[in-house]
């Protein structure tokens, strides 16, 4: 029978259509084709970007040039200008502001066709302090409240260059889906005087049927009320409110997290198209007990139509204990396959 379930963070209601249950293999599509490289963002046509704003390099070697591991550029087709005041103003009823923001590009590698799936724990990792260190630099400027981290991997997933990357935006206001689960974690912590998102774990760690991949930092589960099929959600286990605070552990742990779920969704499920987003405290606020930044893996593999825009419901056809239990076993083959390469 279809069973609908409550997000005990925003209050979304989702449907979990158990009647339509399907298999890894009926979302399995053929893989998108491909142009293949060389493109503007490989190693050589520097160039052709704005100049960097970060690059972790080797040593000798000079900005703007070959020689980079992981390089953070602006988007040369921004989202938001850096340039110029916020102009909040009113036109009757309604409340408008200037386009003011910063939108950059972070540059995952040098090689067009090495994934994140397939890249070394310590290669994700520089990406992941090249994050830190770009909304570090971003929330300096007084302009700024939010700075959001997120990856389009495929061209269904809205990536419109195959090259490995991710994309940071700070925004001059608190996104609304921001604002929800802020609101809903401090309605939690005023209840109960804990943080939603630690108990979240604690559950997850006792009941194990969705749970997909932990270690001593961090456990990816499937969501209670996951909106898509094998919907990822990734917690670190100590309480973090920031995600930029972050110790340097942490980031080593995060990467052999993302390096165990992001090679089960390829493995399982033909490398789908996916989003990722970080989620985070706002810039310049105070550490604090009730909230705590987390990363969503979202797979493209179902459509948003009238209903689901209508009713701010989702359908779900796959329940999140079958998706855990798959990504589970696609898991363990990743980190066997890894085991008799070290081999």
């Amino acid at each position: 029978m279809p069973e609908l379930r409550k997000d005990p963070v925003v209050g979304r209601w989702v449907i979990m259509a158990t009647d339509r249950a399907k298999r890894p293999s009926d979302f399995a599509k053929e893989r998108e084709s491909r142009k293949g490289g060389p493109c503007v963002f490989c190693g050589g046509r520097e160039a052709d970007t704005p100049p960097e704003v970060l690059a972790y390099r080797d040593h000798g070697s000079s900005p703007n040039q070959p020689g980079w591991r992981v390089r953070g550029v602006p988007n040369k087709f921004p989202a938001l200008r850096i340039e110029g005041p916020l102009g909040k103003r009113g036109a009757g009823l309604y409340d408008l502001m200037n386009g003011i923001g910063a939108h950059e590009v972070v540059i995952e590698t040098p090689e067009h066709d090495r994934c994140m799936a397939d890249m070394e724990p310590a290669e994700i990792e520089e990406v992941l302090w090249a994050y830190r260190d770009r909304v570090l630099d971003l929330g300096k400027d007084e302009r700024f409240r939010y700075v959001i981290i997120f990856k389009n991997h495929g061209a269904e997933a809205g990536a419109s260059l195959e090259h490995p990357h991710s994309q940071l935006i700070a925004l001059p206001i608190l996104p609304l889906s921001v604002q929800q689960e802020l609101r809903g974690a401090s309605g939690y912590f005023t209840l109960k005087e804990r943080c939603i998102f630690c108990d979240i774990v604690a559950q997850e760690s006792e009941d194990r049927r969705r749970v997909i991949f932990e270690n001593d930092r961090y456990i990816a589960t499937c969501p209670f009320a996951a909106r898509f099929p094998y919907e990822i959600l990734i917690i670190p286990k100590e309480h973090s409110s920031h995600f930029e605070y972050s110790e340097a552990a942490d980031y080593h742990h995060l990467a052999h997290t993302l390096k165990a779920t992001l090679g089960a969704l390829k493995n399982a499920l033909n490398d789908p198209p996916f989003n990722y987003i970080v989620h985070s405290a706002p810039l310049r606020e105070a550490p604090n007990k009730h909230y705590h930044w987390h990363l969503e893996i979202t797979p493209a593999l179902t459509k948003v139509a009238g209903f689901e825009v209508g009713t701010g419901f989702y359908i779900n056809p796959v329940p999140p204990e079958n998706s855990a239990e798959q990504l589970r076993a696609a898991v363990e083959g990743v980190q066997s396959a890894d085991l008799m390469q070290a081999i």
